[in-house]
């Protein structure tokens, strides 16, 4: 039986090229990953912050090299691809942005990101998130992006709108943190919203 409509965006859609490195224009550079980024990375996980909003932790600099490496080769999976988010300048590391469980056919991906400690408070999140956004909806042809976050959050949920993503409502007891369930707010940007929401 045929589908009546085709696919969004055809298999080989990214793996066909290689992954770019995407400038935000305003000093940040979302690149790939690359192996010195791993003493980064894990000094990052280190903070308490990163314990109370994510899943995983890193106990070693070793264990952080091989999921870099595992970054650095999903590209050509087209599932879960990951951005180093890095200082255009010094190339220090700002960050992490990522485009989680890509579904090519159905044009939809969703956003995620963290920040390093001392790149907080300086928009570094919403920057490379809505620079992402920008690539991923008006170059690639993706159609819709969701992004997730915790509804104790607040500041995620800041970065959400400063970088035109709408929220939607709020999926309840959807993730597991260390803490207990969390209800999650779910946010998206489709083609042809704004790339930023309200500066207010």
């Amino acid at each position: 039986m045929p589908y009546l409509t085709g696919p969004v965006l055809p298999a080989g859609t990214l793996a066909r090229s290689e992954q770019p490195t995407i400038p935000t224009g305003d000093g940040l550079v979302l690149r790939p990953w690359t192996a010195e980024d791993a003493p980064a990375v894990h000094e990052a996980f280190q903070d308490p912050v990163m314990h109370q909003w994510h899943i995983r932790a890193a106990d070693s600099t070793d264990e952080v090299a091989g999921w870099i490496e595992e970054w650095r080769t999903a590209w050509a999976g087209e599932r879960n691809v990951q951005w180093a988010v890095a200082d255009a300048d010094t190339d220090r590391l700002r960050g992490r942005v990522a485009l989680r469980d890509v579904l090519l056919g159905d044009g939809v991906a969703e956003v995620a990101y963290w920040t390093v400690a001392g790149a907080r408070g300086q928009g570094v999140a919403a920057r490379a998130t809505s620079a992402l956004a920008s690539w991923a909806l008006d170059e690639v042809g993706f159609h819709r992006l969701e992004l997730s976050h915790a509804t104790a959050n607040e500041a995620s949920c800041r970065v959400a709108a400063k970088a035109g993503f709408t929220l939607e409502g709020t999926r309840r007891s959807a993730l597991l943190h260390q803490d207990g369930w969390h209800d999650m707010h779910l946010h998206a940007r489709v083609q042809g919203d704004p790339s930023q929401g309200p500066t207010a």
